[in-house]
């Protein structure tokens, strides 16, 4: 069933069907709770599961770089500081992080994009309960539920935050990306 969904998020019945959507996600809040995934064969293969204490939830996010008002006293054009100014963090690490912060009791898994209009950016967001019994008991979620991956969204532990961090790289080229980017001048 998933393949088949996979095949037809690209057509154009499809992407009328978003644009309807996003039309109605925009006069809603920022982030929503959803009652299951609007993209399962993504949700599944980030490991959503249809169980209790795993909650999908949807954020939008403002498009493009940051916006900085231009200042009224002296300065030259290049030194004003208005344009070309952009977050370090990826639009979708900015989602999740978000998101958890709504849902303090839950723990970010992963998260995938539904789509993009002229002013946001919309991504579901699965999320696990690390308290529940059913997430304890189950050999694929027990981890979450150990101290150290308590805020994981915020320490750049989910995929989007690895990215950010430039750890998806490795071997050759990426010598002196780990432990981390500003532990650089520790390496020699």
């Amino acid at each position: 069933m998933h393949k088949h969904v996979a095949e037809a998020w690209g057509s154009d019945w499809q992407a009328e069907l978003m644009r309807r959507r996003m039309r109605e996600w925009r006069q809603g809040p920022a982030t929503v709770r959803v009652e299951k995934p609007t993209r399962p064969d993504r949700a599944h293969a980030l490991g959503y599961k249809a169980k209790q204490g795993v909650v999908v939830a949807r954020t939008r996010v403002r498009k493009g770089g940051r916006h900085k008002i231009r200042p009224y006293r002296g300065r030259r054009p290049k030194r004003m500081g208005v344009r070309k100014i952009v977050p370090k963090k990826n639009i979708k690490f900015i989602a999740e992080e978000r998101t958890a912060r709504k849902y303090p009791n839950l723990e970010v898994l992963n998260s995938y994009p539904l789509g993009s209009d002229g002013q946001h950016e919309y991504f579901e967001v699965i999320m696990l309960d690390p308290s529940h019994p059913v997430i304890k008991s189950d050999p694929d979620f027990a981890w979450v539920a150990t101290a150290s991956q308590r805020g994981r969204v915020y320490r750049g532990l989910t995929r989007a935050g690895r990215k950010t961090r430039g750890l998806t790289r490795k071997g050759k080229g990426a010598e002196r990306l780990r432990p981390s980017v500003r532990a650089r001048h520790r390496i020699k």
